[in-house]
C-alpha cells in the first residue's frame, strides 16, 4: 500500500522585533491558515504586552493556537509544545487548512521538525559571559546557581568541573530549559508531516536593533510597567520562573525589586532583547532545509504570500488523506 503523502505545514522563524506576526496576520487575512505561535513567552496569560501579543479583538478574528494557555506559575517545555504543536496542526489539516507556525523559540521549532535530541549549539558570546562570572565568583558559586536551575544536573557534576557547568548553564540560558529537562523530553519527528521552513530576518543588522528598541518603548507607552507589577504583586511569582525570566520581563522585575532604576532596566531589557535576536538567528544559522527571505524586501510580504498560496493548495489537494 502506498503511504499517504505528507502534509504541509508551513514554519515562519525570525529573531524578535522582526515583524513576523503582522505577516502572519496579513496571511491569515488572504488565505485559509491556521496561526499557531511558537513563542515560550506568548503561552501565559497575563503576560501581554511584553510579548507583542496581537490585541483580544485581533485574537477574536485570528485565532492563535498556544497563546493563553497557561498561568506564569506553570511549567511549560519543548516536550509538550511538540505536544500541544502537533495536535493543533493535525486539527488544521482536519479542516483543509494550513497550519502555519510562526515565532522566534528556535528549540521549540527544532524539537517540532528533528526531535530533542540535540541541545543548542554552543555559543561563544554566552561562555564568554559565563566565564567571566566564574572569574569573579569563582565555579563553585556557579555550581550552586546551576543547583537552583537544575538540581539533578548539579548533583551529577562537580563543583570544580567548569566545563560541563558551564556547558548545563549556557544550555538553560540559551534555550531556557535545563538539560534533565531537554535529555528526558526526547520526541521523535512525525513523518506525515512535510516542514516548509522560512527566515523572516531584515537584512539590515541596524534596523533590527533599532526596531528591537522602538518596540520596547512602544511596550513601555502602552502599559507594560503595569502589567509586571500587577505580576509582581502575585504572591506565587519568583524570578526564577521561565515565565518571569522572559526577557523585558526580568528587567523590570529587577527594577520592582530596588535592584536598578527604571531607566537601567530600560536599557538592560533592550540590550538582552539584542541578544536574544542574536541567538536567534545563530539557531537559524545552525538550521538547514529553510528558505531566507529579507523582511526587508519590499517583495518579501508577496514571495511570502505565493509561497503559503501553494502550500495551501497542496492541503487541499490530500485533505482526504489520513494520518
Amino acid at each position: 500500500m502506498t503511504p499517504p503523502r505528507p502534509r504541509p505545514v508551513a514554519l515562519i522563524m525570525g529573531p524578535t522585533g522582526a515583524g513576523k506576526t503582522d505577516l502572519a496576520l496579513g496571511l491569515a487575512e488572504r488565505l485559509p491558515v491556521d496561526i499557531v505561535s511558537v513563542d515560550s513567552a506568548m503561552v501565559y496569560r497575563g503576560m501581554d504586552i511584553g510579548t507583542g501579543k496581537p490585541a483580544p479583538e485581533v485574537l477574536q478574528r485570528f485565532p492563535h493556537r498556544l497563546v493563553d494557555i497557561l498561568d506564569p506559575a506553570e511549567p511549560y517545555s519543548a516536550g509538550q509544545f511538540v505536544r500541544d504543536a502537533r495536535a493543533a496542526i493535525e486539527e488544521s489539516h482536519a479542516k483543509g487548512r494550513l497550519p502555519l507556525l510562526v515565532g522566534g523559540t528556535m528549540l521549540y521549532f527544532r524539537a517540532l521538525r528533528r526531535g530533542l535530541a540535540e541541545l543548542p549549539t554552543a555559543n561563544a558570546e554566552v561562555r564568554a559571559d559565563i566565564d567571566r562570572e566564574a572569574a569573579r565568583r569563582g565555579w563553585p558559586a556557579m555550581h550552586a546557581e546551576l543547583a537552583r536551575i537544575d538540581p539533578a544536573a548539579a548533583a551529577r557534576i562537580q563543583p570544580g568541573d567548569g566545563q560541563r557547568i558551564q556547558r548545563a548553564i549556557e544550555v538553560y540560558r540559551l534555550s531556557g530549559r535545563t538539560l534533565t529537562e531537554l535529555h528526558a523530553a526526547t520526541v521523535v519527528p512525525d513523518p506525515a508531516l512535510a516542514f516548509a521552513a522560512y527566515a523572516w530576518v531584515p537584512g539590515d543588522r541596524e534596523k533590527l536593533y533599532a526596531a528591537i528598541a522602538a518596540r520596547f518603548d512602544a511596550m513601555m507607552s502602552a502599559g507594560f510597567l503595569t502589567e509586571v507589577e500587577a505580576l509582581h504583586r502575585r504572591h506565587d511569582l519568583h524570578a526564577r520562573l521561565p515565565s518571569i525570566r522572559s526577557v523585558g520581563y526580568r528587567q523590570l522585575w529587577e527594577h520592582l525589586e530596588g535592584a536598578v532604576s527604571l531607566e537601567q532596566a530600560r536599557h538592560d531589557a533592550i540590550i538582552a532583547t539584542r541578544h536574544l535576536a542574536r541567538r536567534q538567528l545563530v539557531w537559524l544559522r545552525a538550521e538547514n532545509e529553510i528558505e531566507w527571505i529579507d523582511a526587508l524586501d519590499r517583495r518579501a510580504t508577496d514571495t511570502m504570500q505565493h509561497a503559503m498560496a501553494s502550500l495551501c493548495d497542496v492541503v487541499k489537494n490530500v485533505s482526504g488523506t489520513q494520518y
